[in-house]
């Protein structure tokens, strides 16, 4: 399955102006894993981002891994790759990662309990992670627990191991029309209520619309606050 993503944005002096892109690819094995790729373009505001991700899922649903390589203002910002193990009490998350503000750079967490998932920054990636709700409670908002490569809201930052909470609600089903189709979608929202904020900055509400099934295909979808952004799914061929 492959797809493009379009981000414009919903500032006045920008409204409805493309500000990026992002092409994806989901690869499903007959081992019952996934692969995910992304190249996303982010030209608004400044600096430019570009990634690129590659996220592997197990047969479990479990993250197994992730790579990431970075360019901000068309300047190398890092590289990394994490990789995960999980127990029944926990798990392991180790990075290798490098770049000019970090050098080499090796970690290893373990963490205690369960992880909702990986947040990778792909618009696609977002959409994806919405699977670990449970849809047969109905409308509803819980606490996730994830690691990102990065706490920024862009993702802008060398590739390195951070943990982060934040809410996601869950509102229903909806039919929705964008540019690559029409499609019957659940409607969730990211809120970020923590005390601190991700990455030190509380983001603002982002709503997204993605298919109702098990790939969860991000379809539209929209942050406000400062950020003031909207990405619509313009191609799909599945």
């Amino acid at each position: 399955m492959r797809g493009r993503i379009r981000y414009t944005s919903k500032k006045p002096e920008m409204l409805d102006q493309e500000r990026g892109r992002e092409w994806f690819a989901f690869t499903h094995h007959s081992d019952g894993g996934m692969t995910l790729r992304a190249q996303c373009e982010i030209e608004e505001p400044a600096p430019t981002v570009l990634r690129d991700v590659v996220y592997a899922i197990d047969a479990e649903g479990h993250p197994r891994n992730l790579h990431v390589h970075l360019t901000v203002g068309d300047a190398f910002m890092g590289s990394g790759w994490f990789n995960l193990t999980h127990r029944e009490d926990g798990g392991t998350i180790e990075c290798e990662s490098a770049g000019p503000s970090i050098g080499r750079l090796s970690q290893r967490v373990d963490f205690s309990g369960a992880i909702d998932g990986v947040g990778t920054h792909p618009i696609v990636g977002d959409g994806y992670l919405t699977r670990c709700m449970d849809i047969s409670k109905g409308p509803h908002r819980r606490t996730l627990r994830c690691y990102l490569p990065s706490p920024d809201h862009r993702g802008a930052t060398p590739p390195m191991i951070a943990e982060v909470t934040i809410d996601l609600e869950y509102f229903g089903e909806e039919t929705v029309t964008v540019a690559a189709g029409t499609f019957a979608c659940r409607h969730f929202a990211f809120i970020d209520s923590s005390d601190t904020g991700m990455g030190g900055k509380e983001h603002p509400r982002y709503d997204m619309w993605v298919t109702a099934d098990d790939d969860a295909v991000f379809v539209q979808g929209g942050v406000g606050g400062y950020m003031a952004t909207w990405y619509e799914l313009v191609e799909l061929e599945r």
